[in-house]
């Protein structure tokens, strides 16, 4: 549950940040995934699901929990 948490957490800091430091730019990044085809999001969010579970268990062998 504290992983979980943390996540979550850590989630909320980086996108709050990104929404007060820049947020025409995220108006912009946002464009240009409404004009990308469906198939090439499905991938793009594949690959980092991908990589958030392989942070996720890289950081817990290093912390020694998994």
């Amino acid at each position: 549950m504290t992983w979980l948490l943390l996540g979550l957490g850590l989630v909320l800091v980086i996108e709050g940040l990104a929404l007060a430091l820049a947020p025409s730019r995220i108006e912009q990044v946002l464009a240009f995934l409404a004009s990308q085809p469906a198939d090439r999001l499905r991938i793009v969010g594949l690959a980092a699901v991908a990589i958030g579970v392989l942070l996720v268990w890289m950081a817990r062998r290093m912390s020694g929990t998994g």
